[in-house]
């Protein structure tokens, strides 16, 4: 129960860094709850219709996860699944999906949950100044 305490905190804690600092691309947040009331991701609305889930387990898997499919049909993922056919990145069982699930390569994301969080949306602020029509 406690680990499941430290999840929501942890939880808690990102989204505000979330709307605080990166205000000008996260809307907003929520956190989601398994039918047992337990705490099973973090949501954040991204100005351009996207969303980001964050996932961390009692067990230490996690997964930063920019879902894109509904405007560009791409998708953005660190994550440390050891998923066996990704076993020949640098960084496994650590891999980032860059656009789509079969484009797999090395993860360099922080093991800090703060600073991932910190990483993965700057990496999401660039990726939308790029698309912004140029004035």
């Amino acid at each position: 129960m406690q680990l499941l305490t430290e999840i929501l905190n942890l939880y808690k804690k990102l989204l505000n860094i979330a709307i605080v600092e990166y205000k000008t691309i996260v809307e907003s947040g929520e956190v989601f709850y398994s039918q047992a009331k337990v705490p099973w991701k973090l949501r954040l609305y991204i100005c351009d219709g996207s969303f980001i889930e964050i996932y961390y387990s009692t067990k230490g898997k996690y997964s930063y996860h920019w879902d894109r499919r509904l405007i560009t049909n791409k998708i953005y993922r660190h994550d440390n699944a050891p998923h066996k056919k990704w076993n020949d990145v640098n960084t496994f069982p650590k891999h980032f999906h860059d656009g789509l699930e079969d484009i797999v390569i090395s993860s360099y994301i922080s093991d800090n949950p703060e600073s991932a969080l910190k990483e993965f949306l700057t990496f999401v602020s660039e990726h939308i100044k790029k698309e912004l029509p140029k004035q």
